[in-house]
């Protein structure tokens, strides 16, 4: 689809919303800091720094459960992994279980180890670790806070976490470099797309099997679902095109075509527009799903990952060249402010 660039660079504020439908607080992944930075959604301002996290990259939550679940991208030996410092609050035989090998195998064989950490979402603080076959790219929670998905590149599969024992329930093969996971309004489906095969997966959790497969674009990356219009968006990266999906059908209904090649995706809050962070040519791109217009905000070095922060008419949207944060105006699209971090911004959280 062909579109109409509105370039945004007069500074304003959004009109203000109730204060209790707003997020209180965003999670920042460091990445090779190897921590993960909160920070209040409505300044920015450091709250806490969690150390201890290697190469974290996926982090995942959902609003109202009490966990994040924060996955690393580096492989470990075992013997590596059981001598972790045991989290704050568990005892020694509870460490020794979660670092224990699996009864049977869930994973393919000869995979390596990497650590999923499961930190209290109030505080930060973690609260278990468990070990998962391989790198992990990026996370999901579930809607009703029952399951844990981590997707495995590597592998060709997803990692499947009961939060309720905090036990490994099985691993499902996917399709080729898993990239991203999404729910949709189904608690126990999950949605992962496959950047090796253009595919997305509907996964059913409940019976550990893949669904459907649906062919999507070349190289899909970032998800993001709108239950209004029970639609995926998807974000093919390299040829920077993002697609409507319509999930009854799998169908493709709209593309819109950024170019150059796009990373992070998300969602407005009244779902009627889609933000993009088009990284090869340093823009934040605001597609309004009536009109199709594209509004286009000038946002370099290489905008990254990026997160609509509920009821704040804002967005935080991280480099991959640079270690910091930009915070967005949603309705205006101008840079209200940036936060330094450090390492590299990855897959962030925002919570009440």
């Amino acid at each position: 689809m062909e579109k109409t660039k509105i370039l945004c660079t007069a500074l304003a504020l959004s009109v203000p919303v109730s204060a209790s439908a707003e997020a209180d607080i965003v999670f920042v992944p460091q990445g090779s800091a190897n921590s993960v930075l909160m920070v209040k959604a409505s300044t920015g301002e450091t709250l806490r720094q969690i150390d201890g996290i290697e190469a974290v990259h996926g982090l995942a939550g959902a609003f109202g459960t009490p966990y994040l679940v924060a996955g690393s991208y580096l492989e470990i030996d075992r013997d590596d992994a059981v001598a972790i410092d045991k989290p704050q609050g568990v005892s020694d035989d509870e460490h020794a279980v979660h670092h224990a090998k699996p009864a049977k195998a869930v994973a393919p064989a000869g995979a390596g180890i990497s650590i999923l950490s499961i930190l209290d979402a109030k505080t930060g603080d973690i609260l278990r670790r468990i070990e998962v076959p391989g790198a992990v790219h990026h996370t999901a929670v579930s809607p009703d806070g029952r399951y844990a998905v981590a997707t495995h590149p590597s592998g060709d599969g997803i990692s499947v976490v009961d939060l309720i024992d905090f036990s490994v329930v099985g691993y499902i093969a996917t399709g080729s470099m898993p990239n991203y996971a999404v729910f949709g309004s189904d608690p126990g489906r999950v949605f992962v797309s496959n950047a090796g095969n253009g595919t997305i997966s509907e996964v059913d959790l409940d019976r550990g099997i893949v669904l459907r497969n649906i062919a999507v674009g070349e190289t899909p990356e970032h998800l993001v679902f709108s239950a209004e219009a029970d639609v995926m968006y998807v974000a093919d990266a390299d040829p920077g095109i993002v697609y409507e999906v319509e999930l009854s059908s799998g169908d493709i209904s709209r593309s819109f075509d950024i170019a150059g090649e796009i990373h992070g995706i998300d969602l407005s809050d009244d779902a009627g527009t889609v933000f993009v962070a088009a990284r090869e040519f340093d823009t934040l791109e605001a597609i309004d799903l009536t009109t199709g217009e594209v509004r286009s905000l000038d946002l370099g070095p290489q905008p990254y990952h990026l997160s609509t922060i509920p009821g704040a008419g804002t967005l935080f949207v991280s480099s991959r060249e640079d270690p910091k944060v930009w915070i967005v105006d949603a309705g205006t699209l101008t840079v209200r402010d940036e936060i330094a971090i450090e390492g590299e911004g990855h897959q962030m959280v925002a919570l009440r």
